[in-house]
């Protein structure tokens, strides 16, 4: 159990992270983490936190040969417990960290395939993640130019480290995303 708070965590964010979509993106790895942590029985604060802060420096570290790994002693400095710092050094494959702890292989399967159910929404006539079914994100999957910024590879290979079908991952990013849906800007739109 971590000493490190979500409103610690929070912010942080605040602090760093001004661009909207960003934040939001943060927010739905945090709500498929928290989900995660609730079917594994694990830390769910410990895992919220992780989920917030993996991307925190991507605005001041906006490239690979420094996003997250010039992010790390900040974190430290900050007081972030290093179960933390180290799964969000995990989560960037570049670094071919292994990812060893069950915290690590579930930030990673998190984070790409919380863009893709993004994408899936906002092309709803609602812009809604309500209205995102399994069905909807396994027709556009195949399609290259849609959510074309999602690595398929790593949300398939995030889905086979949690040992979890990758449809059956992709509906419990979707749950996990509906139960957060006002925070994430993705509930119905006005007048639906």
């Amino acid at each position: 159990m971590t000493t490190f708070s979500r409103s610690q965590a929070w912010q942080i964010v605040c602090d760093y992270v001004q661009n909207i979509n960003l934040r939001r993106h943060m927010l739905a790895v945090e709500a498929a983490m928290v989900w995660y942590a609730e079917k594994f029985g694990e830390d769910g604060e410990t895992w919220a936190v992780t989920g917030l802060l993996h991307d925190f420096d991507w605005e001041i570290h906006p490239t690979l040969d420094q996003h997250p790994q010039a992010g790390a002693p900040i974190l430290r400095e900050l007081g972030v417990p290093e179960e933390i710092v180290h799964a969000v050094l995990t989560h960037a494959s570049h670094l071919a960290l292994p990812r060893e702890t069950l915290l690590q292989k579930a930030l990673f399967a998190c984070d790409e395939i919380t863009g893709l159910v993004t994408a899936a929404a906002l092309v709803r006539p609602t812009r809604s993640v309500y209205d995102v079914e399994i069905d909807s994100v396994r027709k556009k999957w195949g399609q290259k130019a849609f959510a074309a910024g999602v690595n398929r590879e790593e949300v398939a290979e995030g889905a086979k480290l949690l040992g979890i079908d990758l449809w059956e991952h992709v509906g419990n990013v979707i749950l996990a995303m509906q139960a957060r849906a006002e925070s994430l800007g993705l509930a119905r739109v006005k007048g639906d």
